[in-house]
Formats: structure tokens, C-alpha cells, sequence
């Protein structure tokens, strides 16, 4: 599974393509074959997926009981827009425009890099997003982070 990090800066052209990053291309897996899975994030951004760990996260997405009503929802609003991309011979992505007018995205982008996605942001909107930062960052990562458990399994106190 990849493990990407950083924060990118890009600009898409006149046609709603993207350069991705040198950074970001050396972190691929070399089993995703330089495709992609470009999905609405929970947020009001984009996520792009390796194709290979959107074949983990899809297989996960249904093994839900679709029996039942709220996993049959969340089953269509995840899979809503899911388009599959590959890079050109210039390392570029065509991003659909349906999902970049969802994402409120026009020409500056962020790319934020972690985990197994690449979130693709409107440039102003993630920097707005960020200035909004919790006053009590440190309660914050309390609550999420309080109580997990470290490396070697030990509970974190």
C-alpha cells in the first residue's frame, strides 16, 4: 500500500489537466502502473487513489450489508463520480470537469499527500481551510489520538 506525504502546489490548463509532481510520482507504487481512481472527497475536495488501493478501499466499501438502507447510500455517494485516470506520456491527469466544478476547483490547486490518497484541493478554499485551524490543536489531537495504541501495541497514555 503506498504511503504518500507532502504538499504540492499546481496549476491545471485551459483543458483541466494536471502535472503531477515529480515528489509524488517516486512515491508510487510501481504496481499502480501510473493509474488512477479520482473520487469526491468527504470534504469539499477531490481524492485520487492509486489504482491498486482503490481496489483495497472498493473491496472494503462492499463488504457492506446492502440490506440495509444507509449502506446503500453511502455505497452510491462514495462510488458517485468515481472516474479511473492514467498519467499521459507528459505526466499529466485529464480531471473530469463535473468533479472539478464539485470541487470548486478552476485553475489553482493543492495537492495534499497523505496515506494512500492525494487530495485535490482549490487552492483558496485549502488555505482557508487551514487558517481555520482549532484553537485547542493540542485537545484536538487529544480526542482523536487519546487512547490508540503505539507501535508495539502498547496503549498511548
Amino acid at each position: 500500500m503506498t504511503n504518500f506525504i507532502g504538499e504540492f502546489e499546481c496549476k491545471l490548463d485551459v483543458k483541466g489537466r494536471l502535472m503531477l509532481p515529480s515528489g509524488l510520482r517516486k512515491q508510487l507504487d510501481p504496481v499502480a502502473q501510473e493509474r488512477f481512481v479520482l473520487n469526491r472527497g468527504f470534504e469539499k475536495c477531490l481524492v485520487l487513489y492509486p489504482k491498486n488501493d482503490w481496489e483495497y478501499i472498493s473491496a472494503e466499501v462492499n463488504k457492506l450489508n446492502q440490506y440495509v438502507k444507509k449502506n446503500r447510500e453511502f455505497i452510491r455517494y462514495f462510488y458517485r463520480g468515481a472516474s479511473e485516470l492514467g498519467l499521459d506520456a507528459t505526466g499529466r491527469i485529464l480531471l473530469p470537469k463535473r468533479l472539478l466544478g464539485y470541487a470548486g476547483v478552476e485553475k489553482e490547486v493543492v495537492l495534499f499527500a497523505y496515506s494512500n490518497r492525494i487530495e485535490v484541493w482549490d487552492a483558496e478554499t485549502y488555505n482557508n481551510l487551514l487558517t481555520d485551524e482549532p484553537d485547542e490543536f493540542a485537545d484536538l489531537a487529544e480526542e482523536v489520538m487519546g487512547g490508540t495504541k503505539n507501535n508495539e501495541g502498547d496503549e498511548l497514555s
